[in-house]
């Protein structure tokens, strides 16, 4: 199966991010290096297309400040005002914002590319196999939440019961440790393998 029919492929040839899919088959499989999670992939390889969009428009830009970009544009943290400045911003760089952003891959798509097309597979059984397995099942289900929001959306849109602009679906998923009060997203969590009070 050819890199052009993935999504990923095709962004990795239009970029020029050649090395890309060999550094996102490492990383997933923990060559040499800590394994990384298909979401966090997802984020690193949005992440390049940020720095290669920056690059191609000729912007620019301090060290660390496409990854405040990044953050600014998806982070769920961030105000409508932030993340507005910074769209304003790239867009007067020559940077067509929205394209970007649809662009944007999620972890079942580096998912796809990683084992479909570069044909790499993971054995479970050489690392944190349990903890991968049900950060998966969670983001299946996150995923799964996000497409009911915005489908509900859509058609409540449609039949003019309810009016709202262009807009994105944020789920999170936090865990509140009622030993120390320490507020954790699920994925923070699991990376670090426990609450800081044990």
């Amino acid at each position: 199966m050819g890199s052009a029919q993935s999504k990923v492929g095709r962004l990795i040839e239009t970029y020029g991010l050649e090395s890309m899919g060999s550094e996102l088959e490492r990383a997933w499989l923990g060559d040499g290096q800590e394994r990384q999670s298909l979401r966090d992939l997802a984020d690193r390889f949005n992440r390049a297309l940020l720095v290669a969009a920056i690059r191609d428009a000729g912007m620019d830009v301090v060290d660390g400040e496409p990854a405040n970009f990044y953050r600014l544009l998806t982070a769920e943290d961030v105000s409508a005002g932030k993340r507005v400045e910074a769209r304003n911003r790239l867009e007067r760089a020559g940077i067509d914002v929205e394209r970007l952003e649809d662009e944007f891959v999620t972890y079942q798509a580096i998912r796809y590319y990683l084992t479909e097309v570069r044909g790499a597979s993971y054995d479970p059984d050489r690392g944190t196999d349990q903890v991968e397995r049900e950060r998966d099942t969670i983001d299946r289900l996150r995923s799964r939440v996000e497409t009911i929001v915005r489908d509900t959306v859509d058609r409540l849109q449609a039949a003019d019961t309810l009016t709202v602009g262009e807009y994105r679906v944020f789920v999170s998923i936090d865990i509140r440790c009622q030993d120390c009060g320490t507020r954790h997203s699920i994925s923070d969590l699991l990376d670090r393998g426990g609450c800081n009070c044990r």
